[in-house]
């Protein structure tokens, strides 16, 4: 585990790779490289056969810088550190500080990738992992680089508590990078199981992470603040700072992580059309068609000296 601190004394917790799945990449990259340059010779050796030696041996020395020294270049700085070994391995190139990758960086990396690996056959860059203690050859020393592990297995993880409201965001600007990693699993393992543990023993283990913490942090922890609700509220504070650093600022959610409920505009009520009660268990009446208009007249209505049978007396 390497901890890289960032400018909001954040501590990323980033895995170096390993020197065998480095070679591994690197060995991929060079393999589709060689293929590639070998394929781009012939084409030239094709088209331009009708040119003298000097000009032929100058366009395969072109071809070799562009094809074996710009592609890994140009791959990495389109793929801020991702070349396809690296992506087979699940591998990336990142800055000391975390952040992706630039075109300076992927020069500075394959240009010293010329002497260190193609020049020496690996051996050179392989010392050099070797020796560091993050495992970072000549062109990440130089380039302030170094090569991280994306694909890490997941393990079983405990829930951390989350601390009371009234404490987020109370630890914002407290100072969180000289906390080793040691400490912070520690306090995490802690905070999983306090609840298992013996009462006399849990209230002991969190004043001593209480007071490791407050030394590495250098703020001493609030006497109207218990050990336990202490750890907690710091452990919430770095993981906001650590999601924050992961997602960026553009979400304005506050240093607590919580964001508000934004009120959605009050929507008129539609309106809809009485309908008239039914009875429980009477059975709905189809609709009725309405009547299509006819030609013929309207019924004479019956007049009063005329009986109802229609019919008129004789005179």
């Amino acid at each position: 585990m390497s901890e890289l601190v960032t400018g909001e004394a954040v501590a990323l917790e980033l895995r170096p790779a390993k020197l065998p799945s480095r070679a591994l990449a690197v060995l991929l990259d060079l393999v589709v490289a060689v293929v590639a340059y070998i394929v781009v010779l012939m084409v030239l050796a094709v088209s331009t056969a009708s040119l003298d030696e000097a000009a032929q041996l100058a366009l395969s020395i072109a071809t070799f810088l562009l094809v074996l020294v710009g592609g890994p270049i140009a791959v990495e700085t389109l793929s801020r550190g991702r070349s396809l070994g690296k992506l087979a391995f699940g591998l990336r190139v990142v800055r000391d500080d975390g952040g992706p990758i630039r075109f300076r960086h992927a020069l500075v990396r394959g240009a010293i990738g010329v002497v260190e690996i193609l020049m020496t056959f690996g051996v050179v860059a392989s010392i050099a992992s070797l020796v560091s203690a993050r495992g970072r050859r000549l062109g990440d020393v130089f380039a302030g680089t170094l090569v991280v592990r994306e694909r890490i297995p997941a393990g079983r993880a405990g829930f951390v508590p989350p601390p009371p409201p009234w404490l987020v965001g109370r630890f914002a600007g407290l100072d969180l990078s000289a906390v080793p990693e040691g400490l912070w699993l520690a306090v995490r393992q802690y905070l999983t199981r306090m609840q298992q543990l013996d009462p006399q023993v849990s209230t002991g283990m969190a004043q001593r992470l209480a007071a490791d913490l407050a030394e590495r942090t250098g703020a001493p922890v609030p006497r109207d603040l218990p050990p336990a609700a202490f750890l907690a509220a710091v452990v919430h504070e770095r993981q906001a700072r650590e999601a924050r650093q992961a997602f960026g600022r553009g979400g304005g959610a506050p240093s607590g992580g919580f964001a508000p409920p934004v009120a959605s505009p009050a929507v008129p009520p539609v309106a809809r059309p009485a309908v008239p009660p039914m009875a429980y268990g009477a059975a709905p009446q189809p609709p009725q068609a309405p009547l299509a208009p006819s030609s013929a007249p309207p019924p004479e209505e019956p007049r009063a000296d005329r009986p109802a049978t229609g019919f008129a007396p004789p005179a």
